[in-house]
């Protein structure tokens, strides 16, 4: 079956995680990406380690979102490199790129410089606060999105202190969001400039809690694995780890409080309906933390689920990759590798589609992989190519 994106060439300047999570979707959608990385060190993240794959140094975090990718190094501060970003422009539908706003520009690759030359080319650019306001030119960092953009203040326990996310969710969003643009631009058939801020995507992702200051006009109160606005709905502590427990309605909690020997804190006014629970949250959870804690994890999902009463244990990720579900959903894949002959183990697309579905072509390539090879597929020859590594711009 052919792959959605088959055809659709893509020029990807991007670095760290943004712009290549958004670049690896596409390759696994079927099209083709070359990766455009500075001789000599590459792309910043592949050094970002250890851990690293054994006998390589090909960090986990660089192996985490550039498969499906070729790579081409090229100094593109010189003439001869800008020539042959314009080459590959010449047949290329997507750039993708996360300069500073205006780091582009001295090199005549920034959108203006390129919109007449290139009518149908779809240009992405993922920056830190977007290429108009005061902060247009600051670099963007995940950490600074999160801080400004209210996640750090939303996380964490309620009397502690602010807290990121495990990952870098800033970046993991806007690369999400950069697919959604550039799918959408594509569709359109026209040729245009996409903007993602790091801050503003982070804003957006606040959704319901940036929607509670809307309304309210105060902050939400930090709630650590508590929720907002939904009581119970967060991690409790069993007799040998955590399980996670969220009731959705007035309904599933009766039926939690049935399983909890306590039928009568369904027609207890405190608890009845959630908005009552929200306000007595502080009477709720310690009663139900208590009897949470007589029995194991598994024991508790178990008979959760068993009535139909949303429940998961909190799982480290060798747990993760121990469930069957994730298994069954080819959530794991392998990919042969120059640097493992064995292969190397990678985290599978979670979309499913059926007609047009994801394909692993390549694993994530090493630093200047496929550079001849592209090179002689838009025309230099092989003293040409030499020339160029002589001189260092390849």
């Amino acid at each position: 079956m052919a792959s959605a994106l088959e055809g659709i060439k893509i020029l990807d300047l991007s670095r760290v995680l943004a712009g290549p999570i958004a670049t690896q979707i596409l390759g696994d959608l079927g099209a083709d990406i070359i990766k455009i990385e500075k001789p000599g060190s590459g792309d910043d993240t592949r050094s970002w380690g250890p851990p690293f794959l054994k006998d390589t140094r090909e960090s986990a975090y660089y192996l985490s979102a550039n498969r499906n990718k070729k790579s081409l190094t090229l100094d593109i501060a010189t003439p001869e490199g800008q020539a042959i970003i314009h080459r590959l422009l010449e047949n290329s539908d997507v750039l993708i790129e996360n300069f500073k706003v205006g780091g582009l520009k001295k090199y005549g690759l920034d959108y203006d410089s390129l919109k007449e030359k290139y009518p149908a080319l779809v240009y992405c650019s993922i920056t830190g606060y977007g290429h108009e306001g005061p902060l247009a030119k600051e670099p963007g960092y995940d950490v600074i999105a999160q801080a400004m953009g209210g996640l750090m203040a939303a996380t964490g326990e309620a009397n502690g202190a602010p807290m990121k996310t495990g990952v870098a969710l800033a970046d993991v969003m806007s690369g999400l969001y950069a697919v959604i643009g550039i799918l959408s631009a594509l569709r359109s058939g026209k040729g245009q400039h996409i903007d993602i801020a790091l801050l503003n995507v982070t804003l957006a992702g606040m959704t319901n809690l940036a929607q509670y200051y809307l309304t309210s006009g105060a902050p939400a109160p930090r709630q650590g694995n508590q929720h907002a606005t939904i009581v119970p709905y967060q991690a409790f502590e069993a007799k040998d780890g955590y399980v996670v427990i969220a009731i959705g309605n007035d309904h599933q909690f009766e039926k939690f409080a049935g399983v909890l020997d306590h039928p009568e804190w369904a027609s207890d006014t405190r608890f009845s309906v959630n908005s009552a629970r929200v306000e007595n949250r502080q009477t709720l959870i310690p009663l139900i933390a208590d009897i949470i804690h007589t029995k194991p994890v598994d024991r508790w999902v178990a008979t959760l689920r068993a009535r139909d009463i949303p429940a998961g244990p909190v799982n480290t990720m060798d747990k993760v990759f121990a469930e069957a579900q994730i298994a069954t959903q080819d959530m794991r894949i392998t990919l042969p590798h120059p640097g493992a002959p064995q292969g190397i183990d990678l985290i599978g697309n979670p979309l499913k589609l059926s007609d047009t579905p994801v394909s692993y072509r390549a694993a994530p390539p090493t630093l200047g992989q496929h550079t001849d090879e592209i090179l002689r597929e838009i025309g230099y020859d092989t003293a040409k190519i030499k020339e160029l590594h002589d001189a260092g711009i390849i």
